[in-house]
């Protein structure tokens, strides 16, 4: 399969199979007048398979989402079809709006234009909690918004 360079844009590689479609919509990318590739199920040395997304133009994204998202994605910035940056993610300390608190009893159940913020509890185990009820979360496993 050959997919053309891109000459300024991000790639957004690392992405663990499977994930990239969940991506590629949250990022709205179906609906952008420039070229973008899904690339899935790419044999990788480090992860047996992945997921890649090419944008061939720069976008802004929030990289504290990706993280939730998956910690291990890498976003390479291309200038000149040549990888300028490479920017390493991790899990962010706090999400605000990425997920919704499924607890019934929370106040963000029954109050709306409340966000929903969960801090990092447990980063061993990619564990968030809302900041109003304790419900737990993992990373990357749960619907996000």
């Amino acid at each position: 399969m050959n997919v053309q360079k891109i000459r300024d844009g991000l790639v957004i590689d690392h992405i663990r199979a499977g994930t990239g479609l969940r991506i590629f919509n949250w990022l709205k990318l179906d609906r952008v007048p420039f070229s973008v590739a899904l690339i899935m199920n790419v044999l990788s040395d480090q992860m047996g398979k992945k997921d890649i997304i090419k944008i061939d133009n720069v976008i802004d994204i929030d990289y504290s989402v990706l993280g939730f998202i998956d910690p291990n994605i890498t976003v390479n910035v291309v200038e000149d079809e040549h990888v300028s940056r490479k920017i390493s993610l991790s899990l962010p300390e706090q999400v605000e709006n990425v997920i919704h608190c499924r607890n019934p009893r929370c106040i963000t159940s029954s109050e709306s234009g409340i966000p929903h913020v969960f801090h990092l509890v447990d980063k061993k185990r990619a564990e968030y909690a809302c900041i109003y009820c304790d419900e737990l979360y993992r990373a990357g496993i749960g619907e996000f918004l």
